[in-house]
């Protein structure tokens, strides 16, 4: 089993940044893909980011070039560097595990089978 917990949320201006990490306890995940996906009031969760165990990374349309993921399998963390923040990037953000064996990028929920308990990010104008 693995246990994710997100951290580093919180409220920021418009145009502003955070930083999220998401640590990983439990079996070893370094052979699995990350990603994390959010969930705004009213909608439904869709994907924002994935880093594969070499690295390779996907990105929503809408957050490209403005967040930039990426993991130390070191410290079995993951990471959500997000700059230039909008009020659409408004909502609670979760982090997400493949089982190992699943290295292969994803943008799909129910590829994931390990999910943290989400951390809020509020943008304000």
């Amino acid at each position: 089993q693995v246990q994710l917990v997100e951290s580093g949320g919180g409220l920021v201006q418009a145009g502003g940044s955070l930083r999220l990490s998401c640590a990983a306890s439990g079996r070893t995940f370094s052979t699995g893909a990350m990603g994390w996906f959010r969930q705004a009031p009213g909608k439904e969760r869709e994907f924002v980011a994935a880093i594969s165990w070499n690295y390779y990374t996907d990105y929503a349309d809408s957050v490209k070039d403005r967040f930039t993921i990426s993991r130390d399998n070191a410290k079995n963390s993951v990471y959500l560097q997000m700059n230039s923040l909008k009020l659409a990037d408004t909502a609670v953000y979760y982090c997400a595990a493949r089982s190992a064996g699943y290295s292969g990028l994803s943008r799909y929920n129910d590829q994931y089978t390990y999910w943290g308990q989400g951390t809020q990010v509020t943008v304000s104008s």
